[in-house]
């Protein structure tokens, strides 16, 4: 199927629809930006979540509130990756993610996000990832 240019988001404004979603809390416009089948991967702490609606729930549910800034948006279609700085509280913190995308669809279907250092991941959402 070839996505139609005039309702398919380009993948700059996908990546940025991506980001606004994450930083207002709007879970359903952030879902609007996923695969079904998305993959997201945290090597830090090497966990692993399958699919939209888990990977949305882990974002919904994630304890306190954030605000990330993205400092750099690089695109290569099919991918994209951001370069963020991210304030929880008191704590600040760089990251980068990777996305691809399924140009069909023209949404994204994997996430890889690095963060500083490697850390044991919060309590209660065991129920949300694979670790390895």
């Amino acid at each position: 199927m070839t996505p139609d240019p005039q309702t398919t988001p380009t993948l700059a404004t996908l990546i940025d629809t991506y980001w606004k979603a994450v930083n207002t809390g709007d879970w359903d416009l952030f879902d609007t930006t996923l695969a079904d089948d998305v993959v997201y991967d945290l090597p830090q702490t090497r966990e692993r979540i399958r699919g939209k609606q888990a990977y949305s729930r882990f974002n919904r549910d994630y304890p306190g509130t954030w605000q990330t800034r993205v400092l750099r948006t690089i695109v290569e279609s099919p991918q994209a990756a951001t370069w963020t700085h991210t304030t929880m509280g008191l704590t600040e913190l760089h990251a980068q993610t990777f996305f691809t995308t399924d140009p069909a669809s023209g949404l994204i279907t994997e996430i890889t996000e690095f963060w500083p250092e490697p850390y044991e991941p919060p309590a209660g959402r065991e129920h949300l990832v694979e670790r390895y």
